[in-house]
């Protein structure tokens, strides 16, 4: 475990002589309301490492290091958006395993089947919902961490050979050049909607009231909790919670304590003396109504995915999904903003 700056220090002139390494993270977003980044694995030149970003220590010269390396992950988004929170690192290559996998039509994914599949090694489970905040981490926790990364290399091997050999290999790099591109894109949380969890759409306009009160409630109570929302009550408890209060029931939830319960139903009491004008309005539709032409150029674009996917021995979603289709149907010169070049061929675009 690397968890001091001269530990770091010796580690990373090892880091400058290789140019791809396997990176993978670890959070404790399970555990806590407020995300932290827990763990860093990294394995190259035959060894692997464990970088301990909670012992205090300056993270900025690993980020540095990593700046010009391929970065070879398993699933790049969630990792490139936490390192670029946690320790301002931003990638310039990357090497996802996942696309790769898809781009060779290959549909089951995860790391432990394609590493069961190209080396024969059934990984361990049981540390996916660990809490990665603790330490001293244990060593099966360690364990499970490592293979994390350990397989990546060789993984990345085999399926980049494989690429060439099908001559997929420029369609693979300009997909992991879109997957990188979109994780510097900030994903802003709506305020005003987020409350609207699923189920809710059906609820009317007093129940929805109360939801979106209670919603807030919940969300008050785990961060000074510092715990997962979930912890505090489940969506679908959230649900009924709200329909009972529009009802004139009052849900005992006794595993509360005193004040949670009475700050909780005070926030039912407050949604229900709300005016009708203060309710929340019903979510409508974006957009415009596609016109028939509309539809039948999405239809026509589906039935031609459907048949190069066929083709290929690809899913159909991987080429387009169905919601960009519609999108290109509408207006053709978006394929570009919503496709990568390959993708765009293949649909003769």
């Amino acid at each position: 475990m690397i968890a001091t700056d001269s530990q770091l220090a010796d580690l990373l002139p090892q880091l400058e002589r290789v140019d791809r390494i396997a990176v993978d993270t670890e959070a404790d977003s399970l555990h806590c309301y407020y995300e932290k980044l827990c763990l860093v694995q990294l394995s190259f030149g035959g060894n692997d490492y464990l970088i301990d970003p909670l012992a205090g220590f300056d993270l900025a010269p690993l980020a540095n290091t990593l700046t010009d390396k391929e970065i070879v992950l398993q699933g790049a988004d969630f990792d490139l958006r936490l390192l670029r929170r946690s320790m301002n690192f931003v990638a310039t290559r990357i090497f996802d395993t996942v696309i790769a996998a898809r781009l060779l039509g290959i549909r089951e994914f995860s790391l432990a089947a394609l590493v069961e599949k190209f080396f024969g090694v059934v990984l361990t489970k049981g540390s996916q919902k660990a809490n990665w905040a603790q330490r001293p981490l244990p060593r099966h926790m360690a364990e499970y961490a490592m293979n994390d990364t350990r397989y990546l290399l060789p993984l990345a091997e085999k399926l980049e050979a494989d690429l060439r050999e099908r001559g997929r290999l420029e369609w693979f790099r300009q997909s992991c050049q879109r997957a990188l591109e979109q994780t510097s894109v900030q994903r802003v949380r709506d305020e005003d909607d987020a409350w609207r969890i699923s189920g809710s759409g059906k609820m009317d306009g007093r129940t929805s009231a109360i939801l979106r009160e209670l919603w807030h409630w919940r969300e008050k109570e785990a961060q000074a909790a510092d715990r997962p929302a979930f912890h505090v009550l489940q969506n679908h408890l959230l649900l009924e919670a709200a329909q009972a209060f529009a009802t004139g029931e009052a849900p005992d939830f006794r595993h509360f304590s005193a004040r949670r319960r009475q700050t909780f139903r005070d926030a039912a009491e407050k949604a229900l003396h709300l005016p009708e004008s203060a309710w929340p309005l019903r979510r409508r539709r974006v957009g415009t109504r596609p016109t028939p032409q509309t539809e039948k150029a999405a239809e026509a674009l589906r039935r031609r995915r459907d048949a190069v996917a066929d083709e290929h021995g690809l899913e159909p979603s991987f080429i387009a999904p169905r919601g960009a289709l519609d999108a290109v149907a509408a207006d053709e010169s978006r394929s570009t903003a919503l496709l990568a070049p390959w993708q765009r061929s293949l649909l003769q675009l």
